[in-house]
This record gives C-alpha cells, sequence and structure tokens, in this order.
C-alpha cells in the first residue's frame, strides 16, 4: 500500500562523494533520508529528490513524500507552509 508524510526538511549534509544525508521533521520526529552514488545501498534516496529536498533548507515550503508499496519513494510534492499567526503568537 503506497503512503506519504508531510513536513519539513531541518538539516542537510552533502559531501565530497556526492553522497547527500537529509533530515526530514514530520509528526513530531525526526528521519535521515540518504542518498548515495552507490546503487547497492538499501533505502537509497533517488538523486533528483534527495537534491530537491536539500534545496528547501531554511525555507518556508513544505513538502509530501510519496512512497510505494515497497517504502521507495515516488516523488514530492512541495508546497509553501501555512502557519497560522495564532500559532506564531503561541510560540
Amino acid at each position: 500500500m503506497s503512503y506519504s508524510i508531510f513536513g519539513q526538511v531541518v538539516g542537510v549534509r552533502k559531501y565530497a562523494n556526492g553522497n547527500i544525508e537529509i533530515d526530514f521533521y514530520h509528526d513530531d520526529e525526526l528521519t535521515e533520508y540518504k542518498y548515495s552514488s552507490n546503487s547497492n545501498i538499501l533505502d537509497n534516496f533517488p538523486k533528483e529528490l534527495a537534491e530537491t529536498l536539500a534545496s528547501t533548507l531554511t525555507s518556508d515550503i513544505c513538502i509530501e513524500i510519496y512512497f510505494n508499496e515497497n517504502g521507495s519513494p515516488t516523488h514530492i510534492e512541495l508546497e509553501e507552509c501555512d502557519y497560522d499567526e495564532a500559532d506564531d503568537k503561541e510560540n
């Protein structure tokens, strides 16, 4: 069964060998996604999606990541985060 998660990128690490690690905050938890040029690594995030996610760091862009039945990401949707001004006043 396919599914999706909605959140924001809160950290990115990009290495000289081309690998990318992304910290994705959603549902009050942090998940790390990784892209590696080594295609033998399990749960390898597609390079194009990882680069797009990385580019949203420190922005007001929220992301929905879609996964297939096997848990592999299939596509992402980006949108401007809609923070309520009342939420800002509470914090």
